[in-house]
């Protein structure tokens, strides 16, 4: 194997280092060319990607950022755990994700989204009871990271009307919002309060810049409003596309945004 090739791509995988600028936009291209593959697929099958089938697919997501933490927590060894690490989990989870999605609609007729869900939520329960048995060492955490996303997101939905946010009207928009700042604060609590690290390229030189991973709020706002507001105007005669970028955007807050606030209450 190429050493370039192995620096920039396999051992941050091996050893669970993070991401760098190369890696970084490998992995956007590679997420962009997955959403292209999917509505394709959505659309052979005349399958519609709406709001509804978006909720019934956040179990996947909490399956998938808990069973992160099983790897974050040593509890899957080597070379299995590979696949539990980034991007190679996203590819793990999507692939069950979208299996599930197929045969329950095939099999289980007008009653198929429910199925679909509930299976998602057993994955996720079997999950959680895994990590369950480690014990939580803090507990406070769930409380100010929930209290701090929570009150974030609830002043900007205060602020829409004087601030002109009008998207943030909607359900969905309100939840993607959520989940980004969920991940700002858990990222806030566990770099400055507890001594964990940022893996990401610009937040960490963000992080490093500021001496504060507070940056994370205002990096997150200058970045997702603009872009929730562009999808609902650009792509608003094409739903499907819509949609599926808006699921992208929920998994990229919400997975971290998990991920990280179970591996701070159980101390991994």
């Amino acid at each position: 194997m190429h050493p370039w090739i192995y620096e920039h791509y396999v051992e941050p995988i091996l050893l669970d280092t993070g991401y760098n600028p190369v890696n970084t936009l490998t992995w956007a291209l590679i997420l962009g060319l997955m959403i292209a593959i999917i509505i394709r697929l959505f659309r052979r099958m005349d399958l519609e990607l709406d709001e509804s089938l978006v909720i019934h697919t956040i179990p996947y997501i909490l399956a998938g950022s808990s069973l992160r933490v099983i790897e974050d927590a040593g509890l899957v060894a080597p070379s299995a755990s590979y696949l539990l690490i980034t991007p190679l989990i996203y590819f793990l989870v999507s692939l069950v994700t979208l299996t599930s999605l197929f045969l329950t609609r095939s099999a289980f007729g007008s009653r198929w989204m429910r199925v679909y869900a509930l299976i998602g939520l057993a994955w996720t329960t079997i999950n959680l009871a895994i990590l369950a048995t480690l014990g939580a060492e803090r507990l406070w955490a769930l409380v100010v990271i929930l209290g701090l996303g929570s009150a974030f997101t609830g002043a900007l939905w205060a602020l829409r009307s004087p601030l002109k946010l009008k998207f943030l009207e909607t359900r969905q928009n309100m939840l993607i919002l959520f989940s980004h700042l969920w991940d700002a604060s858990s990222t806030y609590i566990g770099i400055d309060l507890l001594g964990y690290h940022e893996k990401h390229v610009i937040p960490d030189l963000l992080i490093r810049i500021t001496g504060t991973a507070f940056v994370m709020y205002p990096l997150k706002l200058v970045i997702l409003l603009p872009v929730l507001g562009l999808i609902d105007d650009v792509l608003r005669d094409d739903p499907q596309l819509k949609n599926l970028t808006k699921l992208t955007l929920l998994v990229l807050g919400l997975a971290p945004a998990l991920r990280n606030t179970i591996r701070l209450v159980l101390g991994v």
